[in-house]
């Protein structure tokens, strides 16, 4: 599988190149980005051999059969769209769109198509994803009672495009993304959105700097997100659920190859799970390239996104922020 890049993004050697070098039958075949000489920078410390003008010349490339988008939030359903149409599977940095219409939109690309498109959401593809979910399903925490989650990490940058409303920034977007997908995964069915408050930017009231939504969850459990870019909690990474009988807590769940503390307790009882040190990042795109041959290992599809983006903007609507676009 070649894969085309758009863009030189900061996240890509960790999230693509480094990964293609383990992960057998992939290969980076061309990069592109606003900038030539950046992206012939970046192609030739990576090794890339073909170095675009620009990102329709990726997409319309015949020697690709992948892309992966990086670009801000506000441009993934552009590109994603665009290389639907031209044949392109496609990797694409959460969150999947600005909004749920487009994310809609692109779903309903991808069905026609046939072809595969998958949310960045990389802690999904990780063995600790998996864990969590295999004791949930056990049932050893009893009947689930409370779910929370949280991402939140210190930029203080304002400057920064995540911050930008017309490039769809936001705490939400892009902290929240990952807390609203994790609640999602770890709730007993889809939670409904009950209340959220934002703390906003002085210069720019429509982009929220913190995040907090409460939710109602099946079966009388209750839900809570936190997310941040800049407020008094300067860094979590966490997801707890508590059940009747016990509790599941992982302390950085995002990328728990770095760092995480992955505990369970049952009646009384604590122990420690082991944490696999495999980046998540080649666990995503050993996924990726087994769902472009055919495999059921698309564990983040359109349909999954939809669900995200859709809590995102009744997140947004009920803090009294306007949607991203």
């Amino acid at each position: 599988m070649r894969i085309g890049v758009l863009g030189a993004a900061r996240i890509t050697p960790a999230a693509l190149m480094r990964p293609a070098r383990v992960v057998g039958g992939v290969e980076v075949g061309a990069v592109a980005a606003r900038d030539r000489r950046r992206a012939a920078t970046f192609g030739s410390r990576y090794g890339v051999q073909v170095v675009h003008d620009s990102y329709a010349d990726v997409v319309a490339d015949p020697s690709l059969d992948a892309v992966y988008i990086p670009l801000p939030n506000g441009k993934h359903a552009q590109w994603t769209l665009a290389a639907l149409a031209a044949g392109k599977h496609v990797l694409c940095e959460k969150p999947f769109t600005a909004n749920a219409a487009q994310a809609r939109e692109v779903a309903a690309a991808a069905e026609r198509t046939g072809l595969v498109v998958m949310e960045a959401f990389h802690y999904r593809y990780h063995p600790v994803a998996r864990r969590m979910l295999e004791i949930l399903h056990s049932g050893e925490l009893g009947a689930v009672q409370r779910v929370d989650t949280a991402l939140c990490f210190p930029l203080p940058r304002f400057s920064d495009i995540r911050y930008d409303f017309g490039l769809a920034g936001g705490a939400l977007m892009d902290a929240g993304c990952y807390a609203v997908h994790s609640l999602r995964l770890l709730s007993p069915g889809e939670p409904a959105l009950k209340a959220a408050r934002a703390l906003t930017l002085r210069r720019d009231r429509r982009i929220d700097r913190a995040m907090t939504a409460l939710f109602d969850l099946p079966g009388g459990a209750t839900g809570r997100i936190r997310a941040s870019m800049w407020s008094s909690t300067l860094l979590s990474m966490r997801a707890t659920v508590v059940g009747e009988r016990g509790t599941m807590t992982v302390n950085n769940y995002l990328a728990p190859h770095l760092w995480s503390r992955f505990t369970v307790t049952v009646d009384g009882r604590r122990r420690r799970e082991p944490v696999d040190r495999e980046p998540t990042y080649v666990h995503q795109l050993r996924a990726f390239a087994a769902a472009v041959g055919g495999e059921p290992a698309n564990l983040t599809p359109p349909a999954d996104s939809v669900a995200t983006m859709s809590l995102i903007d009744d997140i947004y609507t009920a803090a009294g922020l306007p949607l991203r676009t």
